[in-house]
């Protein structure tokens, strides 16, 4: 990643690929119930991983999360947003600028996995707008 060019990082629920950490500090996989649907961590060395904590980013998920469901997506997103926990605290951990937002905690429910897909997209882009404006992004 070019950190002299990427200004942010915005991502509505990040997951099937994995998340990055420093390679001495690859977390505990926390494994879905179908285990093979389970979130994945690499490790990378120091160096390249704190070219993440020069940058703000902001990860958003939606309804339809929990660890240990019957439901095969609720439980793949349960792992999913435990291990987006784990990369935010890592982030902040080493001096970053990381902020997980789980929409239900701001009363908008109803969103699946395809959040821009939502009919309350234009809400969620709202939120956006505002975390750039907040972040000196917005010009």
């Amino acid at each position: 990643m070019r950190s002299d060019k990427v200004k942010a990082i915005v991502s509505y629920e990040p997951g099937g690929t994995p998340f990055v950490f420093p390679e001495t500090e690859i977390p505990k996989i926390t494994k879905a119930k179908f285990e093979h649907l389970s979130a994945t961590a690499i490790g990378v060395p120091m160096n390249d991983f704190m070219k993440l904590t020069k940058i703000p980013i902001v990860l958003y998920y939606g309804d339809y999360i929990k660890l240990g469901s019957d439901n095969v997506g609720e439980d793949k997103w349960g792992t999913e947003f435990a291990m987006a926990k784990q990369f935010v605290d890592t982030i902040n951990k080493h001096g970053g600028d990381a902020t997980l937002i789980h929409l239900p905690t701001l009363n908008i429910k109803g969103n699946s996995h395809f959040l821009m897909g939502e009919k309350n997209n234009q809400q969620l882009a709202d939120l956006m707008e505002k975390w750039l404006k907040e972040k000196g992004l917005d010009k």
